[in-house]
């Protein structure tokens, strides 16, 4: 059987441990805090303590804890963490002041680790969809569980876990699911266009939503994936050019956002990442 793995794990020491079955592991996703905004004082009497020791800031850090899978087949790779989901959650991390307290929904939100940063540091409600392929579903609810302490205010309910299959046509979609969409302002998602099936499903997605409540606004983050074919007689990013050449003509604004904001996640920011914002004409 033919497996992918993503390329962050030989990248970065997440410190992994295997789960007791031996099927998966826990990795540890570090992170450091945004500084809090205070007007900085770099006067000698604010560095240096009573006693006359050098007071230094240091950047407060924490850890997401994520159960996933390293290695699975193509149809499976929402069991894995990918290079995308990290670029999103620095972004909610970076907007986290014009974020705060609206209504997120992510969609292919593979083990959870966007829909958990963006819980950190808003107090809105946060929901978390994905296709219940590996039962997926339960792995997720397992790390919001995992990391309840790092929440905004700790909110048992506020990160909430539900299917959304892309395949599934709309009249189909249950009542709780359509009303879920209803209420997001924001729609995130990460390293959801793998194959084209479902970047078709996946436009006709953005597309309803967006004709029902033009007032959405899409965060998308994907890492363009070269390679070199005799057709072109050059290296192309297939996955990447089919999404665009089929939204040219939508009647959407999609923006490539740059990536100069802060990194506050450990990985490496490598320049194939695209993260576009998407918003109805």
């Amino acid at each position: 059987m033919y497996t992918v793995s993503s390329e962050i794990y030989s990248e970065t020491n997440y410190q992994p441990t295997r789960t007791e079955d031996g099927q998966k592991v826990v990795s540890k996703f570090r992170f450091r805090y945004p500084e809090t905004g205070k007007k900085q004082d770099n006067s000698l009497s604010s560095i240096i303590d009573k006693d006359g020791d050098l007071d230094v800031d240091r950047p407060r850090r924490g850890v997401i804890e994520l159960e996933h899978s390293v290695a699975t087949e193509l149809k499976l790779v929402g069991l894995q963490v990918w290079r995308g989901a990290l670029l999103l959650a620095d972004y909610l991390f970076h907007r986290r002041e014009s974020l705060a307290g609206r209504t997120i929904m992510e969609l292919g939100a593979g083990v959870g680790l966007t829909s958990i940063a963006a819980a950190i540091h808003n107090a809105g409600q946060v929901y978390c969809t994905d296709v219940d392929l590996g039962c997926i579903l339960q792995l997720i609810s397992g790390n919001v569980q995992r990391n309840l302490k790092l929440l905004h205010g700790q909110g048992q309910g506020q990160v909430k876990v539900m299917e959304f299959n892309f395949l599934t046509p709309k009249e189909e979609q249950t009542d709780q699911l359509l009303k879920a969409i209803d209420a997001s302002d924001i729609i995130l998602a990460a390293d959801v266009i793998y194959d084209d099936t479902l970047t078709d499903a996946f436009i006709r997605v953005i597309d309803e939503m967006l004709k029902k409540d033009n007032k959405k606004t899409f965060y998308v983050a994907l890492e363009k994936r070269y390679v070199f074919t005799f057709a072109d007689c050059d290296s192309v990013a297939p996955m990447y050019e089919y999404f665009v050449a089929q939204t040219r003509s939508k009647p959407w604004i999609i923006e490539h956002l740059p990536l100069d904001f802060p990194q506050y996640f450990e990985y490496e920011r490598c320049p194939q990442l695209v993260l576009m914002k998407i918003t109805s004409r």
